[in-house]
């Protein structure tokens, strides 16, 4: 790692809003993003895509290992992703990919693998980190954590939105289901389960917009002299 290169480590389960405030605050500091659940949707899709069992711990270790992938800012679009030269920015974000990115996540080998790489992205000016385990394990030491949170209601909710789904619907039962199961996979599995580092912020975002929760975190990086 690069001792002298601040990391803005920023954790919460899935439909938070980590990944919009952690572009957002990229953007606005100008430093380096990390997209670490991306990461894991990869090695995921990678395995859907080549048939390899969800379970096979040494295979899919190797795939997070040698993942070719490269992120991309692209002005005013968000994150580019590529796979081995494949854009896949929109396929890792698929339902089936998100579940089985939660189901290798489980795994010691996987999470090794990814562990060196991950850090690899701490350069100067900065990074902003986005995932589950940033503060906890990935970058115990960055001079920022926050930990987002909100009801499973609410993040099922949103998740319907951006599908267009109403709450009605059976799909909406199973985007709640899965979001429910999902967190209790991630918060008990044995290495590096989901929870706040012991030094982070807690910011609830159940009832605040992206906006608000950026403003929060922006002053808590003035207040660092970040």
């Amino acid at each position: 790692m690069t001792a002298q290169a601040p990391v803005i480590a920023i954790d919460g389960p899935s439909g938070v809003g980590k990944g919009t405030l952690a572009l957002s605050v990229s953007q606005a500091q100008q430093w380096h993003l990390l997209d670490s659940g991306a990461l894991y949707r990869l090695v995921a899709l990678s395995a859907l895509r080549r048939g390899t069992a969800l379970d096979d711990a040494r295979v899919l270790g190797e795939t997070a290992r040698h993942l070719p992938v490269r992120f991309e800012v692209v002005q005013d679009q968000g994150v580019r992703i590529d796979l081995d030269g494949d854009d896949v920015t929109r396929a890792i974000r698929e339902e089936s990919v998100g579940e089985a990115a939660s189901r290798v996540a489980t795994l010691p080998t996987v999470r090794a693998g990814l562990l060196d790489r991950q850090r690899d992205f701490q350069q100067a000016p900065g990074l902003v980190a986005d995932g589950r385990d940033m503060g906890t394990v990935v970058f115990p030491d960055a001079a920022l954590k926050v930990f987002l949170t909100a009801s499973a209601l609410v993040r099922a909710r949103r998740r319907a939105a951006q599908l267009s789904v109403s709450e009605d619907s059976a799909i909406f039962e199973r985007i709640y289901s899965d979001i429910i199961q999902r967190d209790e996979r991630d918060a008990t599995r044995a290495t590096a389960p989901l929870k706040p580092a012991d030094d982070a912020v807690i910011i609830d975002t159940s009832e605040l917009g992206i906006e608000q929760v950026f403003d929060r975190v922006m002053a808590l990086i003035a207040e660092r002299r970040l």
